[in-house]
């Protein structure tokens, strides 16, 4: 924020305005309950001194600007159009958060309106909401829509789901009496598909799974989803929406939910958000959907428009009716997102999927062949893949991070069984030299 200046004439003029001759009279703080000493802090500076200041302590901070990131885990360091940037700084936009009252605002639903069409394109589903928090409350969001449709209460999770998500499904159910959420373990980077058939019965509500999933790995989704459908379970599936440039869709795939996080398509990584969640399902299931829809209409006079065709949540309607109590969309992020699918199309988006492919693959091919190193799993993976270390992880990624280079996230932290792997993620952005660097830091590491 900038400084709003005000003189001692200026102060004592509005201290006079309320009727009060200070500040402290103004407060009617009790002596009793008052600091008798001054506080403990650095003497105050000019916004020019503390931007000089806060400059400095920013320059700490290692980011992808300063640093050659391999981090992925579900914030990626993509390509963003600067078409994105332009659009977004509008002022008619940049200022929207939730439209509570959006029927004001043709634009601002046509943006939201624009951005579900593109998601269910992307996802290959009928219906799309105007966006929820972040991938993982969309998944969470979709375990509960899953039970209201089945009137079952149990969930089935993969393992292999990234684990902040599976964290954040077990605390959105752990209020309700008659939840379970189970996890079915992974073999070599998959779900094991034994474990999970024998975990599916008739009170499963839905089976959540990610694909690609955390480990980069390509689960086998049919066989899932027929194991799912089969003991009438729904199945959630979670994606990588650059993923979809690519392979198969969660609509081809026959899912009833599909969620995922946002952040590839056109948001910049912001240490961790905001963030954006998309949610798309059935055309039959819309009436369970969590959320708000846009939809277009006509006015009295025929011409077309815009307008807020559901909202679901407590505000609006009975409390006990309501599918959610989130109260907004990401409405700045969702056109972020919007903006950039329009911006990369369909067959750029394929490109980036297919440069994340490439890429991926050809440094998990140098990597493998460095002494002391292997690759765990041999699932097809996409842009994301698990090294084996002859070394503590810690000490590899700290030697790195001293080179400049954040080498990517230490499994053992979430995994036990993986003690001393990486997941590293090569997007787009990365080029051949900066692979050779990563794979020349690893050279260093030794036996």
């Amino acid at each position: 924020m900038e400084y709003i200046p005000k003189t001692e004439a200026e102060e004592k003029a509005m201290l006079g305005a309320i009727g009060v001759s200070s500040f402290d009279q103004l407060l009617e703080i009790p002596a009793s309950l008052r600091l008798n000493r001054p506080l403990h802090i650095p003497a105050p500076l000019s916004q020019m001194e503390l931007r000089r200041e806060l400059w400095e302590m920013s320059r700490k901070n290692l980011d992808t600007t300063t640093a050659l990131s391999f981090l992925g885990g579900g914030s990626y360091d993509h390509f963003v159009p600067s078409t994105v940037g332009h659009v977004l700084s509008k002022s008619e936009f940049y200022t929207s958060y939730t439209p509570y009252q959006a029927e004001m605002s043709q634009g601002l639903l046509q943006t939201i309106y624009e951005y579900q069409t593109m998601i269910c394109q992307i996802t290959g589903m009928e219906v799309s909401n105007a966006s929820v928090y972040d991938g993982a409350s969309a998944l969470a969001e979709g375990a509960l829509m899953a039970m209201r449709i089945t009137k079952r209460g149990k969930v089935v999770i993969a393992r292999s789901v990234h684990p902040h998500y599976r964290e954040v499904v077990k605390t959105y159910l752990s209020g309700l009496p008659s939840a379970k959420v189970k996890e079915v373990p992974f073999g070599a980077g998959t779900t094991l598909l034994d474990k999970l058939g024998e975990m599916i019965d008739d009170q499963t509500a839905a089976v959540l799974i990610q694909h690609p999933n955390f480990f980069g790995q390509l689960e086998e989704v049919e066989e899932i989803e027929r194991l799912a459908h089969a003991r009438g379970a729904l199945l959630v599936m979670t994606v990588d929406p650059i993923s979809l440039g690519i392979l198969k869709t969660p609509g081809e795939f026959n899912a009833d939910i599909a969620v995922g996080e946002g952040q590839p398509l056109g948001n910049a990584i912001s240490y961790g958000g905001p963030y954006v969640g998309f949610f798309a399902t059935r055309r039959d299931f819309i009436r369970q959907m969590p959320g708000r829809v846009v939809g277009a209409t006509t006015d009295g006079q025929g011409r077309p428009g815009f307008c807020l065709t559901l909202q679901t949540r407590e505000q609006h309607i009975r409390r006990e009716r309501a599918t959610s109590n989130i109260c907004t969309n990401q409405a700045l992020n969702a056109l972020a997102a919007a903006v950039y699918l329009a911006t990369v199309g369909k067959e750029g988006l394929r490109e980036v999927a297919l440069l994340c492919l490439a890429k991926s693959h050809a440094a998990q091919e140098k990597i493998a062949a460095l002494p002391g190193f292997t690759v765990p799993f041999t699932a097809p993976f996409f842009k994301e893949f698990v090294v084996q270390l002859p070394a503590p992880a810690s000490r590899v990624l700290k030697k790195a991070r001293r080179a400049g280079i954040l080498a990517g996230i230490d499994l053992g932290a979430y995994y036990r069984e993986l003690k001393n792997h990486l997941l590293i993620c090569v997007t787009e952005k990365h080029h051949a030299e900066e692979l050779d660097r990563l794979v020349e830091q690893f050279k260093s590491v030794g036996v």
